[in-house]
């Protein structure tokens, strides 16, 4: 075990890939001499050299679709969209031909593609440098959409996002890039890992919190100051956007009664809205109080010095977590 940051997981997990299946290439703006502005592919094309680890012209579209092409020829390109706000030039590409091209071809062709987009808040960026855009692509069919949120699951789920033969957008917290811990990169995959399963960070018996990516460390922040305070609290981490398991959080709110979900990304017809439908049809008859959701607000991302008041803390899930025992 080595206790590693989630930025160097993602690269160990990078280097097994491109070890294990000589079809793995990796591509996008500085991912290759830089490693990346978050040093996340570093020394990746030093050790595997320019053919597989590709530096690009600054032009998204281009990159994802090159790796289109290069799928249909029988590669595994993994895609780096430099920062989440910079994906939205590489959306027609992703939507009309990536999500879509195993459907149309009516399961002859698959394209197994991984695009990592660093996402969400914290680090005081500038505008387009702090996007939440997991929503768009979860509502596109054809897509699996994952968010890992610490080193450990983050070094497993990049393999396995690359080893999928669906097209996968991999969402990387961008805050969380130099949490610390303890990962055994020697390890083989452990038997019965899968990409599309939510996961307990923290058991608990009196509320269901669901998060992923950036505020899963929030969460279980909540569920040990909630331990101190009498409430049990049990912390999912979702894990897989689409699909959505919904066995293992139904499990979880049919137990506890009650149900608060977080996510950076605005409330307003946010990912939460439709886990909070899906709660309620399927948990109606053992739900003590409505489902809740904390998520930013309903306008573009704010400056740097106005993030925190954006968003999502401590006290706001806190505040929401009591008010399911008001009802």
């Amino acid at each position: 075990m080595t206790r590693i940051t989630l930025s160097r997981a993602i690269n160990e997990g990078l280097r097994r890939a491109l070890e294990s299946d000589q079809k793995v290439m990796i591509m996008g703006e500085d991912v290759g001499r830089l490693g990346g502005v978050f040093r996340v592919t570093d020394g990746l094309q030093k050790d595997f050299g320019e053919h597989r680890v590709v530096d690009t012209p600054l032009a998204e579209s281009a990159i994802v679709g090159t790796a289109i092409g290069l799928a249909l020829r029988g590669y595994r390109p993994v895609c780096e969209i430099q920062f989440d706000g910079f994906v939205y030039p590489a959306t027609d590409q992703i939507v009309s031909q990536l999500a879509k091209m195993r459907y149309r071809s009516g399961g002859k062709v698959a394209l197994p593609v991984v695009i990592r987009i660093p996402f969400g808040g914290g680090i005081g960026a500038v505008e387009h440098h702090s996007e939440s855009p997991e929503v768009f692509f979860a509502h596109t069919a054809g897509l699996r959409v994952v968010a890992c949120a610490d080193p450990a699951d983050a070094f497993a789920m990049i393999q396995l996002a690359i080893a999928s033969d669906d097209p996968v957008i991999f969402f990387e917290p961008k805050r969380r890039y130099w949490d610390k811990a303890e990962v055994d990169t020697a390890a083989p995959l452990a038997d019965g890992l899968a990409l599309d399963k939510a996961r307990v960070v923290h058991p608990g018996t009196d509320v269901t919190l669901l998060s992923y990516g950036p505020l899963v460390r929030t969460c279980i922040e909540a569920a040990i100051a909630g331990d101190n305070d009498g409430r049990s609290i049990e912390v999912i981490d979702l894990r897989s956007l689409s699909p959505l398991d919904m066995a293992t959080v139904g499990e979880s709110v049919r137990r506890t009664g009650r149900c608060v979900i977080a996510h950076e990304a605005p409330v307003y017809a946010g990912l939460g809205a439709e886990i909070a439908a899906r709660v309620t049809e399927e948990c109606f008859y053992q739900l003590e109080s409505p489902v809740l959701r904390v998520g930013g607000f309903a306008i573009p991302y704010p400056v740097a010095r106005a993030e925190d008041h954006y968003l999502p803390d401590l006290d706001r899930i806190l505040d929401a977590v009591d008010r399911t025992f008001t009802y």
